[in-house]
């Protein structure tokens, strides 16, 4: 069996790290969390990439040159990694050559920008769309599907309100089998996670699986209204493709 390998494009927010762990569970995989975010932020203006936290320590940390990441990322795995799962962000692709997507299963994940906005801006507090990922989604998936390399397209809600489903459609796209292990995970950090994790994971660090969905009880913050009026038009076009 040859090398599965799935690269996840996914906005900020959008439980993305939930699925880097659920897959993290299966013995025939290995995980990769965010390979391309050095290259993101050494292309970016110095402004826009010292609102990131542990900027400086990724960029110290992790390969900057996109392209060699993405080398290593077809490269050679070990046997036992017959499914290698790369946990990416859309807006990390910044000028890269994209034909290594052709050979790659491409998942775009999204979330509702009403849900996703206000927990971005936590940490992040004045976001722009090209932070957020939803033209970026619209864009990629234009692309793969003039290559005619339609990509899988998924709701974060979705798989919170039936994950066993999506994973199961996610797996099938993928040719690989289901496994029950990838709905439950001890609860932690894991060795993959990035150098951003304590900003970024605490609620996937004390979860034990995919949560269950509640809708957000607080008012959404007037000064992302503009920025919601921007993303929710790209968002709707998604969710037709879920």
């Amino acid at each position: 069996m040859s090398t599965v390998r799935i690269c996840l494009w996914s906005g900020p927010r959008n439980i993305s790290t939930a699925l880097m762990y659920s897959f993290a569970q299966r013995a025939d995989t290995i995980v990769f969390d965010e390979p391309l975010y050095a290259h993101y932020l050494s292309n970016i203006p110095s402004e826009h990439k010292d609102r990131h936290p542990e900027a400086d320590t990724v960029l110290r940390t992790m390969e900057n040159d996109g392209d060699k990441v993405v080398d290593m990322m077809m490269g050679e795995f070990a046997q036992q990694n017959k499914v290698v799962f790369f946990k990416n962000m859309t807006h990390h692709l910044l000028g890269l050559n994209r034909d290594f997507m052709d050979d790659v299963i491409n998942v775009v994940l999204t979330r509702d920008p009403v849900d996703m906005l206000p927990s971005f801006a936590q940490v992040i507090s004045d976001p722009s769309i090209e932070d957020v990922g939803y033209a970026a989604h619209i864009e990629l998936v234009e692309y793969l599907t003039a290559r005619g390399k339609v990509p899988i397209v998924m709701d974060s809600r979705r798989i919170l309100e039936n994950p066993e489903g999506e994973l199961r459609r996610l797996c099938k796209a993928a040719g690989i089998g289901f496994e029950t292990s990838m709905l439950s995970w001890e609860v932690g950090p894991r060795k993959e996670d990035g150098v951003w994790a304590m900003h970024w994971y605490a609620g996937t660090h004390k979860s034990t699986g995919f949560q269950k969905y509640s809708p957000k009880e607080t008012p959404f913050p007037e000064r992302l209204k503009a920025l919601l009026e921007e993303c929710m038009p790209c968002y709707e076009k998604l969710l037709e493709l879920a």
